[in-house]
């Protein structure tokens, strides 16, 4: 709360006024004023008149300058205030007192302590001489004034310190939040990099294929060489598409040896997966509405990871028992949906939100879109959705 109310731009400019040199001038503008009178005698200014309000006024206009010069302004207004007690009998407390608070505030506090110290050891001409200071008890409240002003300026210099450090560290936590997550995404995206690689790999490969087909057919069977022409158009279309989204995620500092040799899996392979998963002791019910079809490569292995990741995630944190995927299939689109009944926290990965940062930028990579968080009866819901149509080559 002190961090957010430090931010309000009343209180910040209430900070600049309060810590402006005009503040400190206009004090000791007031202060010479007010002082100024106890010096007047009955009989009017006590004389020689020049000197008295000489010393008055060294006793708080310096205080004008507090914040810059904190030890000046203490050592002129207590040697001003002592020089007027055995001049006319007026110790004036109120600018060396705030001189001390001003020095116990701003300096640290190895300085401080002897700039009190010394301040004792000073007031000990006034409280001896007997002129103004003229009894023990005005003696031990002058002593106290000075004692509770030092400890006011030693507390406000120790909180403003542990305030700063507190807004230190929650600008290195934010650092370090920020870097965190950006090296997930990093992370992530070369990691679906090298996936969508080995699926350009593997189009590529079909189109050499079909290629060294047609040739072989070409003169006998043209039929057969304009099904392998075809082919190879569809295939290098799908190629190109799977290539530019490559493209955009990869990273050519961000390299992992272990690319795996295995070929992507897709949503074929959920029955496997969720035997898997079942072995775990969550119990999965797989639904799949629409009319199963192929997919891209790149859409079917972005659904069936964000599957393997939500499913993962919810036998490893979010300590449930059951858990529902549904598949839906549509005309446009392809939607994937995995709930669980567990405790609200399956999809983060127990790493401050890594598994959603993946999730999501399977979805986002192929167009689609992912939302995830807690349901309103209890457990954790994510949900994809990847359009079908793809973009023109």
């Amino acid at each position: 709360m002190v961090l957010a109310m430090s931010g309000s731009p009343l209180i910040a400019r209430r900070r600049r006024w309060t810590a402006s040199p005009r503040t400190d001038l206009a004090l000791a503008l007031v202060l010479g004023v007010v002082c100024l009178q106890s010096a007047l005698g009955e009989g009017g200014l006590k004389q020689p008149g020049w000197a008295v309000v000489l010393l008055v006024e060294l006793s708080v206009l310096p205080l004008a300058l507090r914040r810059s010069r904190p030890f000046a302004v203490l050592a002129t207004t207590l040697a001003a205030a002592i020089a007027g007690d055995l001049w006319f009998s007026g110790f004036l407390l109120p600018g060396p007192v705030i001189a001390l608070y001003t020095v116990a505030a701003h300096c640290e506090r190895r300085v401080a302590l002897g700039a009190g110290a010394a301040t004792a050891v000073a007031l000990v001409v006034p409280a001896v001489a007997g002129r103004g200071v003229s009894s023990a008890g005005f003696a031990v409240v002058m002593y106290a004034a000075f004692t509770v002003a030092w400890a006011l300026g030693d507390n406000l210099r120790t909180r403003r310190a542990y305030l700063a450090e507190v807004q230190a560290r929650s600008e290195r936590l934010d650092r370090d939040r920020e870097e965190r997550a950006r090296r997930a995404v990093a992370a992530e995206r070369a990691r679906i990099a090298r996936e969508l690689h080995d699926v350009i790999s593997h189009n590529v490969s079909v189109m050499v294929v079909q290629a060294a087909a047609g040739g072989d057919v070409f003169e006998r069977h043209p039929e057969r060489a304009r099904e392998a022409l075809s082919s190879i158009e569809s295939i290098g279309r799908e190629a190109l598409v799977e290539l530019r989204r490559l493209l955009g995620v990869v990273s050519p500092d961000e390299v992992d040896g272990d690319a795996g040799l295995s070929p992507q899996p897709g949503l074929a392979r959920l029955p496997e997966l969720l035997e898997q998963v079942g072995a775990g002791g969550l119990r999965v019910a797989l639904t799949v509405e629409g009319r199963p079809r192929d997919l891209p490569a790149g859409v079917d292995l972005s659904a069936f990871r964000i599957v393997q990741e939500a499913l993962t995630n919810t036998l490893k944190h979010a300590r449930a028992s059951r858990a529902e995927v549904s598949v839906r299939y549509t005309d446009s689109d392809i939607e994937v949906e995995v709930l669980d009944d567990g405790a609200g926290g399956g999809a983060s990965g127990g790493g401050g939100g890594r598994g959603i940062v993946g999730m999501r930028e399977r979805a986002a990579l192929v167009g689609g879109e992912l939302s995830a968080g807690p349901r309103g009866v209890g457990g954790f819901g994510v949900r994809a959705r990847m359009p079908l149509e793809r973009p023109p080559v």
